[in-house]
């Protein structure tokens, strides 16, 4: 059971590595490790909330062999970054920066939170009053009259 158990966690902790195809490694295991780390920045278009490093999308192993193309020709980590979002935009970072063109992404998960707990807030104000009988205003005699009669009718 042991054995059993210790298989399982090892190959599920080993799928993301199945990601990068050993055609891809480069032979210089520091430039390797730079690409590695970029590949874990960069957004797979494809699968969305994936890094390309944890991608077997084709879109992603593209992105993976520019990422390392770009190295080997001596670019910085900052100049892949900058090379792969001028060409796909910031959406290709998974931490894209704070400007004008990203602030939807920054600030439209707090106000969709905000509004619903605006709504939240009213529909359940609504409710108490609805509860409390603030709405109703009280029957007047004739009301009442006509009320008792019916009840009486429905008793018979």
């Amino acid at each position: 059971m042991k054995a059993f158990l210790l298989a399982a966690v090892l190959a599920v902790s080993a799928l993301p590595a199945l990601a990068v195809q050993p055609d891809e490694v480069l032979r210089d295991p520091a430039l390797e490790s730079r690409a590695r780390e970029i590949s874990k920045e960069l957004r797979c278009l494809v699968c969305q909330n994936q890094s390309i490093d944890d991608s077997n999308a084709p879109l992603a192993r593209d992105l993976r062999v520019l990422v390392r193309e770009r190295l080997t020709a001596g670019d910085s980590d900052t100049g892949v970054l900058a090379y792969i979002t001028d060409r796909y935009g910031d959406y290709v970072l998974l931490r894209p920066p704070f400007k004008a063109t990203t602030l939807l992404l920054w600030v439209g998960p707090f106000a969709i939170l905000l509004l619903g707990g605006i709504a939240t807030a009213l529909f359940l104000r609504g409710r108490r009053g609805v509860a409390a009988g603030a709405d109703t205003a009280p029957l007047s005699e004739d009301e009442r009259r006509r009320l008792d009669a019916l009840l009486r009718k429905d008793d018979a």
